[in-house]
């Protein structure tokens, strides 16, 4: 599955990764891994991770973003990780590059790089990552499995969503083989500050149902201004605490953007197919767990009601 693309990294002296926007577990973790992955099995290269600036899961993953110039892709070779489509790239330079690759496990919304592996069967990005080193048979240190733990932890739930397989355990089994702590780990990701607790609860109070029981919140400017939060935070963060309610199987977030005057928005299932109605509004993702950006609240709850009619269908 991996030829081509341990073909491309043999190839390239300079290697830059990159991954989507606003990253989460799964993009950090994936795109760190690749990188100590590479460095490790390929010392002679010189690999870079560009994006964002440094989130907490950077820190856990063990590296901050690398501050490049744009002559560095001249010749170079550029891999995107868990990015299903341009526009959510966080830096579109690897247009400048010499070759790219995707890996990725979003569901397939159009070609970006000039060699592609998309698996969407794979819990997470990381998971796929880790799939890249066996098959290749790349040393995996302590720093790589650290990174990639991190993103396929996050990425199913904490093994808890439908995606992951037999396989998602046997990946996560050689990752612990290679010496990493998971209860540090577990406990940077999870230990939780009052203030973020606090808002929390806020949102566990203030969803509404619709009337075939989806769940949702709307959060309009004045309520990100009161908690000192952004349209991502409202919408990525605190989407699943509508999760596990009894009778939902459909939950959302929204979010008017202070920036760009758009309204966020996340989809979530337990088991219904809701990617579709993402589609529709010009978002994607996953089955069961994906987003878009709409231009206003009015299309926010037109798509609230198409959320509401497939929750009417499954009777």
């Amino acid at each position: 599955m991996f030829e081509a693309v341990i073909a491309e990294i043999k190839k390239y002296d300079t290697i830059i990764i990159h991954r989507h926007r606003n990253a989460d577990g799964d993009a950090s973790g994936s795109q760190i891994g690749l990188m100590y992955l590479i460095s490790d099995n390929f010392p002679e290269k010189k690999v870079f991770v560009v994006g964002d600036p440094v989130t907490r899961y950077d820190s856990i993953a063990g590296k901050g973003m690398d501050m490049i110039e744009t002559s560095m892709y001249e010749g170079a070779l550029a891999i995107i990780v868990d990015t299903p489509s341009v526009h959510l790239l966080c830096d579109d330079r690897y247009r400048f590059a010499a070759r790219t690759v995707r890996i990725d496990h979003h569901l397939f919304s159009g070609k970006i790089a000039d060699v592609e592996v998309i698996q969407p069967s794979y819990e997470s990005c990381a998971g796929l990552i880790t799939e890249f080193a066996i098959e290749c048979g790349l040393t995996i240190s302590s720093k790589a499995a650290t990174a990639l733990f991190m993103g396929t932890v996050t990425d199913s739930g904490r093994f808890r969503y439908d995606s992951i397989s037999v396989g998602t355990f046997e990946r996560t089994a050689v990752l612990m083989k290679a010496g990493i702590d998971v209860n540090s780990i577990y406990q940077d990701l999870y230990t939780t500050d009052i203030g973020f607790m606090k808002l929390k609860a806020k949102f566990m109070q203030d969803f509404e149902l619709t009337e075939h029981k989806v769940a949702y919140y709307y959060v309009p400017l004045s309520g990100l201004e009161e908690m000192g939060i952004n349209a991502h935070t409202a919408t990525r963060a605190f989407v699943n605490v509508m999760a596990d309610l009894e009778g939902v199987h459909i939950w959302a977030a929204f979010a008017e953007n202070a920036l760009t005057g758009n309204v966020e928005c996340e989809i979530r299932s337990s088991d219904v197919v809701v990617c579709p109605v993402a589609v529709k509004y010009g978002g994607g993702g996953h089955d069961k767990a994906c987003g878009a950006t709409v231009a206003d609240k009015e299309t926010a709850m037109s798509m609230l009601h198409d959320l509401d009619q497939m929750a009417a269908d499954i009777g």
